[in-house]
């Protein structure tokens, strides 16, 4: 009952700051499941998607791999000659953030306007709340002309933070 009461204080606080508007509710399915049910399966490995055990999780290197995608797809740089490294230094902290700081390989609740969203579809702020078990998960974002700005468990359930647009847009000559 604790968890509960904790959850909807956890949703409330940024209502109460955003202003009243329509709050929405999604469930996601775990990342793993999605990509284990493509038609045509890139690495058909069984549980090479997930879920991931902890034993695993706590391994560093786990963290710097890419699970989901091991291998560059054909459109990442096609004629490069060191296309496999640079898809690596792409984001290489991609299980880091999906699967042992993320959510992303569990089922999952977010709360918000615009839960499905990254950033609102109007523009200007977003937020949500995003619970797999014990702690509500928070995420804020805010958007204007060049500014982008997150903070926090994304809506796919992997943890992220941006910030762009802060310099202004070259003037063309």
């Amino acid at each position: 009952m604790k968890r509960n009461w904790l959850f909807v204080l956890a949703a409330c606080v940024p209502v109460l700051l955003a202003g009243c508007g329509t709050v929405q509710k999604t469930r996601h399915a775990p990342v793993w499941k999605q990509a284990s049910e493509r038609e045509i399966d890139p690495l058909p490995i069984p549980n090479q998607y997930g879920p991931f055990p902890t034993c695993r999780k706590l391994s560093p290197r786990f963290w710097i791999g890419n699970a989901d995608d091991p291998a560059p797809p054909d459109w990442y740089r096609p004629d490069d000659s060191g296309r496999e490294w640079k898809w690596h230094l792409r984001n290489p902290f991609h299980n880091l953030t999906f699967y042992v700081i993320g959510i992303a390989d569990t089922e999952f609740t977010r709360v918000g306007p615009s839960p499905e969203n990254v950033f609102a579809p109007d523009g200007g702020w977003n937020w949500a709340i995003s619970r797999a078990s014990v702690l509500p998960l928070p995420f804020v974002s805010f958007q204007r002309n060049q500014f982008k700005f997150y903070l926090g468990w994304r809506e796919r359930g992997n943890f992220g933070i941006k910030l762009t647009g802060l310099r202004p847009a070259k003037k063309a000559e």
